[in-house]
Parts: structure tokens; C-alpha cells; sequence
């Protein structure tokens, strides 16, 4: 089983709440304006990946960071790779970890779709933020997410929604070797 991946960040603060490894996969059907990651769009972009590859990232990370809080699946459009993200996020429940995961499709889309693949995956995530970004709605007002209309999900007990929503947004800055620079996270600048 494999997925198509545009990055992974295996050590950010900006992507949900604690520490997180991140998983950005590729592709999107949605393609909305004014989206801030567009280059995950293509379908045939990215990397390839074996779950079981990303499965040992993810556990070597656990392992690694004793106050790991968790993963978040975004992208690209996640439940378009709905199947390799359960069996991720599954994992991830074993070692004590949180899922949040993003989607351009409303939580009422996805559970409309009937797909088996989608359906597991729901049932592993914590928390949801749905919905399409919408550039007339845009909004920094809230954590994690561009646009008024996109709504949290809590989909388990793992969080109180009052403090997870209470944090601000934050934007990560990295230099790598190279010189080049990776931004990851949002914020009104």
C-alpha cells in the first residue's frame, strides 16, 4: 500500500496543537482560489511512499520524542488517499498520538461519499477541519485554518474544543542546509 506525499515535517508546532509530525500528501481535486498551498494539487506530483515506509518516519519519531501530541494529515486533499491514512493514523492511535486532519470537502460530503476508505479514516481522526478555503472569507481569527467557513469537528473526546481553539496561529521558519528556506503554518502578517 502506498500513498502520494508532497512533504513531510516530522517535528512542528504549527500544524496543530503540541509537538506533530505532519504528512502533506498530493493531490487535489478542489483547486480553490486563492489556496495557500496549490503546489499539492497535482495528482501525479509529490513522491510515492509505502505506508510501511512513512508507518517506521512516524514510529522513529515517537520514539524519539516522548511529548509527541500527534499527527496532521493535510495537503492536497487527504481523504482522496483515504485508505494509506487510516492504516497511518490507526498506528498512530497505537502509540498514543492524536489525529487532526484537514478537508475541502465538508464532514457532510465525506460522509454522503459511502466509501469504506473514507469512512475508516473518519473514524480515526480526533478532529476535522472541513470545508473549502474561500478567499472572499478569509480569516485569520481562528487556529489552523484561512477561511470563516471552515468548521472543527471534534470527532472523539481528545480535546475540549474551547482549548484547542484558544491557541493563536504561528508560522514555522526553517533554513535548510542548502540555504533555502520552509514555511509551514499560517498567520496574518
Amino acid at each position: 500500500m502506498s500513498l502520494r506525499v508532497h512533504a513531510i515535517l516530522p517535528d512542528t508546532r504549527a500544524e496543530g496543537p503540541g509537538n506533530r509530525f505532519c504528512v502533506w500528501v498530493q493531490g487535489c481535486d478542489r483547486r480553490c482560489p486563492g489556496c495557500a498551498a496549490p503546489y499539492t494539487w497535482d495528482m501525479e506530483g509529490g513522491q510515492p511512499m509505502a505506508v510501511d515506509d512513512l508507518l517506521r518516519q512516524l514510529e522513529e519519531r515517537a520514539e524519539q520524542d516522548p511529548l509527541l501530541e500527534g499527527v496532521t494529515f493535510l495537503g492536497g486533499e487527504p481523504f482522496l488517499q483515504a485508505g494509506p491514512l487510516a492504516r497511518v493514523a490507526q498506528r498512530a492511535h497505537e502509540l498514543g498520538l492524536s489525529v487532526f486532519c484537514f478537508s475541502g470537502r465538508t464532514i457532510e460530503e465525506l460522509r454522503a461519499s459511502n466509501d469504506p476508505e473514507v469512512a475508516e479514516l473518519l473514524a480515526q481522526v480526533d478532529v476535522l477541519a472541513d470545508g473549502p478555503y474561500v478567499q472572499e472569507l478569509r480569516s485569520f481569527d481562528r487556529p489552523w485554518v484561512g477561511s470563516s467557513n471552515q468548521r472543527f469537528h471534534f470527532l472523539t473526546q481528545r480535546y475540549d474544543p474551547q482549548t484547542f481553539l484558544a491557541r493563536g496561529n504561528m508560522v514555522e521558519v526553517r533554513i535548510r542546509p542548502d540555504g533555502t528556506m520552509q514555511v509551514n503554518g499560517m498567520a496574518r502578517f
